[in-house]
């Protein structure tokens, strides 16, 4: 094999709790979502005014702001207090207590009986605050002020998604000894994995918090995938007081270890012990694999010395109702709708996801790109909105932006470093849209955090996501390429992948196709190391329609296109689909009935489905409305849902399928029947396992949440029109040498030249995101003569003219067309008919953003 660029070596851990007693004796990790009470306040409210006005709301974490969401580009930004009763029992009192956090957007502020403990600025990775010194036996108050406003120093400032405030993942109360391994503090790796033999590399940092020199001995126990010990380590050190330290050890050679792979996730366990003379202080649990990647220039990825062709998919986190606040099993669920349809990888778009994510990547054997959150939009605004310069603009805001672009960039890997599943850190995603004035600050952010990557993870390359603009490709070790970079970017001579291809612009059901050509046509050169199609799901995006880009919709009902890529990948032939016809029942299932425990990381998908008089599922979809008759638990709006069938966004019945999550934070027996007018009713019966057990009529409901679709209720004010067509997509049907993109470059000196065919020739913009286009202007270098017809399209398929005219050779070399049509389009097409030469230097496309 020739130019290989880098052999990686990488083990790989997810870090967890055990239940063992070793660890139950000295180190408590307790979920505390339950129980929680929220409400919106103002910038200059502080928790004592918040405390005293009675406008709390009982809430569960995960939680966000937009509860409930479905879609809406428009979301709640401002500030949330949450409060909880914090209970310390008196054991604790002489250890160190802790609160982990796995997400929170985007700034928190914790207060603990009235004292600030801590603080921590980023939307998308977890952190973890001590709390030891506020803490008092018995009740303690606990309150955390949230905001989720746009800042011009904090990463991201724009993005395609949604940027809903909230505590939307879980939250645990950790309690160890003074000395015990930091937070997510090991380091596993293989150095030197073969086929017949490994080696394991284990750095432990360890924290001594007590008030004295501690000489301990650390002990690490390699268990294989059958629960048998495989290897041990040992070593003594020494810790002075308030030290922390890292520890490394490296086992003997260890025979044939299995190899993990997408075929064979096989897990170890790394368990750790730390003793003072015969007394455990400390146990952690790691948890990696034995496998190795390459990434080479000319023959792609290869995983454990085998070619592997990465067919991947891009995956958002939110879903139908809870919005980005999802359980553990919602996270499951997603992981297994792709592993399922035959995909072997996952491209963590565009931020950090839930640590529970790269365990379950671990579990089913999906290799996994993460990605940090230095993030941008086309068409980008002047500062202020989640579409503004990736990069900032202003001097002032560029030190603190690139800290937290750092900052965010080292919890990721410190949180994910251990596990095999991931297979390269992804620092951006089309960090280009940045103003050009700070192109070059744009670049050297980059080329700092893939240094920075390599630092803090020597076993992984780095990539840079979306990096078909500017020259971005070549700052990192890998280039991730976007849409139109699938051909512009001919065998790059550097490793390289499409991070993103399609997609089809569709509600449920859609059409049964790939969306893209390249995945049957043989668009799979050697040189590349594989495609990720956007995207897996549904979700909501401040640019609308962008959203609905996912082969399963938002409520995780398979479109039409997931069943072809399942019979693409796998040979699983589609389902009959569902035909038209005479509505008489409803079936009501769920994926499984029985959920385990009552703090929402588990939770049941429910479905309903119409049934016609043939006893068949139909594709009529009248109004249904599932409601709790007795026993625990919620839907996102609260104690009923109702599905109607509409051509907005919001809470949908389509095909005669409808679907939503139930949460409980009780135990025992929920019925909930689904009913529609005229039509037999279904009932399903929900158990959920654990403490407190529901009473009826003692046990406080959940408020009713009705939705509220603020597109009908907010004016969305739409600013002045931005240009939008500069290095986005173009394409032409005109078989010359001059590249369409020549045409939209930013640069009117530049010269497109095509060749018209029969008298016309067309020219394409895809603006990558859904605008009302205001006007067209033309730059024309060279021209006898043409006539012009402008047509748009919102799904590349359905073309409307707009606009046409014609330019006259007359020493005026620009034209202007003003639009006067104000759809939402993402498509522009420009069809020149004309015998003669024709040159164009730029043609400039400026469109209004509605938000």
């Amino acid at each position: 094999m020739k130019n290989i660029l880098f052999l990686l070596v990488i083990s790989v851990l997810v870090v967890s709790c055990s239940n063992s007693k070793h660890v139950q004796k000295v180190r408590l990790k307790k979920n505390i979502n339950r129980d929680w009470q929220f409400t919106f306040s103002s910038e200059t409210e502080d928790f004592s005014d918040k405390n005293t006005d009675g406008h709390w709301e009982r809430v569960g974490l995960p939680h966000t702001f937009s509860l409930p969401y479905f879609r809406s580009e428009s979301f709640y930004e401002g500030y949330g207090w949450y409060q909880k009763a914090l209970t310390i029992e008196k054991e604790w009192l002489n250890k160190r207590i802790y609160l982990e956090f796995d997400g929170v957007f985007q700034v928190a502020e914790i207060h603990l009986n009235g004292v600030k403990v801590g603080s921590h600025r980023g939307g998308y990775t977890g952190f973890e605050v001590d709390i030891t010194d506020a803490v008092k036996l018995g009740e303690n108050q606990l309150a955390i002020r949230v905001n989720n406003l746009w800042d011009a120093q904090l990463a991201p400032r724009a993005g395609e998604h949604v940027f809903s405030g909230g505590i939307y993942r879980d939250v645990y109360l950790t309690v160890t000894n003074p000395l015990h391994v930091t937070w997510n503090g090991t380091f596993v790796s293989t150095p030197g994995v073969l086929k017949n033999e490994a080696k394991v590399n284990l750095k432990t940092e360890i924290a001594n918090q007590s008030e004295s020199l501690k000489n301990i001995t650390l002990k690490t126990l390699i268990v294989d995938t059958n629960g048998n010990e495989i290897a041990e380590l040992s070593s003594d050190e020494t810790i002075k007081t308030g030290d922390t330290m890292v520890c490394e050890q490296t086992s003997d050679v260890i025979k044939n270890p299995d190899l993990w792979s997408p075929s064979n996730p096989a897990l170890y366990k790394a368990l750790t012990f730390i003793y003072e003379n015969d007394t455990l202080l400390d146990s952690y649990e790691s948890s990696f694999g034995f496998r190795w990647t390459e990434w080479t220039d000319d023959e792609g990825f290869f995983l454990n010395g085998e070619h592997l062709y990465l067919e991947g998919v891009n995956v958002h986190q939110d879903h139908a109702g809870w919005g980005d606040a999802v359980t553990k099993a919602g996270v499951y669920r997603d992981l297994k709708l792709m592993k399922d349809a035959g995909f072997n990888l996952i491209r963590g778009s565009h931020y950090p996801h839930h640590p529970y994510f790269t365990e379950v990547c671990d579990q089913l054997g999906l290799l996994f790109i993460p990605e940090n959150c230095v993030w941008g939009i086309g068409g980008f605004e002047e500062d202020g909105y989640w579409n503004s310069s990736t990069y900032p603009v202003h001097e002032e805001d560029m030190a603190a932006y690139n800290e937290s672009a750092a900052n965010t960039l080292q919890e990721l890997i410190r949180i994910n470093r251990n596990s095999p599943s991931v297979i390269a850190w992804s620092m951006s995603n089309e960090p280009f849209f940045s103003a050009m004035s700070v192109d070059a600050e744009m670049k050297q952010l980059l080329s700092d955090l893939v240094e920075l990557s390599h630092i803090l993870d020597p076993t992984r390359l780095a990539m840079i996501g979306g990096a078909q603009r500017r020259g971005v490709d070549v700052l990192g070790d890998i280039a991730g390429y976007n849409g139109d970079g699938a051909t512009l970017y001919r065998n790059p001579g550097i490793p390289n992948m499409v991070s993103e291809y399609g997609s089809c612009v569709s509600d449920r059901p859609g059409n049964y196709t790939p969306c893209w050509g390249h995945v049957t046509d043989g668009e799979k050169p050697e040189w590349r190391s594989g495609h990720a199609i956007w995207c897996g799901f549904d979700h909501g995006s401040i640019a609308g329609n962008m959203g609905e880009m996912g082969i399963v919709d938002f409520a995780r009902i398979p479109k039409r296109s997931w069943y072809w890529y399942r019979h693409y990948f796998r040979d699983i032939e589609p389902p009959v689909w569902p035909e038209p016809g005479t509505p008489k029942s409803l079936q009501l299932f769920a994926d499984k009935t029985t959920i385990q425990g009552t703090n929402a990381t588990d939770d049941v998908h429910i479905n309903v489905k119409v049934i016609g008089d043939s006893g068949l599922h139909i594709s009529n979809s009248p109004d249904v409305t599932l409601t709790i008759i007795s026993g625990p638990g919620e839907f996102p709006t609260g104690r009923s849902i109702t599905f109607k069938e509409t051509t907005y966004n919001d809470i949908q019945i389509l095909d005669g399928h409808a679907a939503i999550e139930f949460r409980s934070y009780e135990g025992g027996a929920t019925i909930i029947e689904a009913t529609s007018e005229g039509l037999e009713s279904a009932r399903i019966n929900i158990t959920t396992m654990g403490e407190p057990m529901y009473q009826e009529g003692i046990t406080p409901l959940v408020k009713e949440r009705p939705y509220i679709d603020y597109r009908l209720t907010k004016a969305i004010a739409a600013g002045e029109p931005v240009k939008v067509s500069d290095a986005r997509p173009s394409r032409t049907n005109s078989a010359g040498k001059s590249l369409p993109s020549l045409a939209n470059d930013g640069h009117k000196w530049t010269k497109w030249q095509p060749e018209p065919e029969n008298g016309r020739v067309w020219w394409e913009l895809d603006m990558e995101n859904f605008y009302q286009v205001d006007r067209v202007e033309f730059t024309f270098v060279k021209a006898e003569g043409a006539e012009l017809i402008l047509e748009t399209s919102f799904n590349q398929e359905d073309w409307m003219e707009v606009a046409k005219g014609r330019y006259m050779n007359n020493g005026q070399t620009e034209m202007v067309f003003n639009i006067n049509d104000k759809t939402d389009v993402r498509f522009l097409r420009v069809s020149f008919f004309t015998n003669q030469t024709l040159v164009i230097g730029e043609i400039e496309v400026f469109g209004n953003v509605n938000r």
